[in-house]
């Protein structure tokens, strides 16, 4: 009887040790206080990222899942890096430009810009015809105002899309064609013009500058002919004369045409007229002073 009870208490005690987990396997199903804080609701996806679960495999399981999530919560906390800034327009720019778009080009990038230079030249070649009608044109006594205001403009023009052409290093061939065509149509029509008002006084020195212009015209299409273009190019010469020319003709495209001996602008203006025929004829002597050996054929 004694030995059925202490059988029966052996089987109990059995039992209750097959009943209770091994150390290792308890330890599976213990989540650290850690691990259960960095489980969290991640606020930028919107849904719930679980950073540990509950595996069989031990303490190297849930170590690896708090690493995943240490991983992940640092990457939603890192600060986001702005992307670098494009520059509109940037593929029209040529290869040599010496600056990016500025602030009006980025505001409006989608204009052609790169055609602006051409654009300009354009204008101001078919601005001669409208010229010319204003300079005959009554207008209430204020042609002049408009004949000087057009051609300050067309002035400007000439130095603005040679500026930027050069600036983003774009240019076309029409372009580079028509630029110093339109010029000379402008100021040879501006010349004449004068001419027809003020008689002989400004006849001569608008010869000068009308025979210089064919003349260095003639030569730098000769010597592109020999593949010698760039002994003729345009040096600081001939921007001095051509600076100095259109100062002069706007100041007397701005004298009234009723009382034009007795304004200011053209007491001015005839001797800077005269002036600019005398820079014309030294900026034109070096041009034809650098082509003497291929003129002369002794190159």
């Amino acid at each position: 009887m004694r030995f059925l009870w202490q059988q029966r208490v052996l089987l109990l005690v059995s039992a209750l040790l097959s009943a209770t987990p091994s150390p290792a396997v308890a330890s599976s199903f213990v989540i650290p206080t850690s691990a259960m804080k960095s489980a969290a609701f991640s606020k930028k996806n919107g849904r719930y990222n679980p950073l540990i679960h509950v595996s069989a495999g031990g303490d190297d399981s849930v170590t690896a899942d708090n690493q995943e999530g240490s991983e992940s919560a640092a990457t939603d906390s890192a600060p986001e890096v702005p992307a670098a800034k494009t520059i509109p327009d940037a593929s029209l720019l040529g290869p040599n430009a010496k600056s990016p778009p500025g602030v009006l080009r980025s505001k409006l990038s989608g204009l052609p810009w790169h055609k602006l230079p051409d654009y300009l030249t354009y204008a101001r070649a078919f601005a001669i015809p409208v010229f010319v009608a204003m300079f005959y044109a009554n207008m209430k006594g204020k042609s002049h105002l408009y004949t000087g205001t057009m051609f300050a403009f067309a002035s400007i023009t000439d130095w603005l899309d040679g500026f930027l052409a050069r600036r983003w290093d774009i240019s076309t061939a029409f372009g580079a064609f028509l630029d110093p065509v339109a010029d000379k149509l402008m100021v040879s029509t501006s010349l004449i013009l004068l001419a027809g008002r003020y008689g002989a006084i400004t006849a001569i020195p608008a010869l000068i500058i009308l025979a210089r212009e064919i003349a260095v015209s003639a030569l730098r299409e000769w010597m592109a002919q020999r593949g010698e273009r760039d002994t003729v190019k345009v040096g600081y010469q001939g921007k001095v004369k051509t600076a100095l020319t259109m100062t002069t003709l706007t100041m007397l495209l701005y004298v009234p045409a009723s009382a034009p001996t007795s304004a200011i602008l053209y007491k001015i203006g005839i001797p800077l007229l005269y002036m600019s025929a005398l820079v014309t004829i030294t900026s034109g002597s070096v041009y034809f002073i650098a082509a003497a050996p291929a003129l002369l054929n002794k190159k």
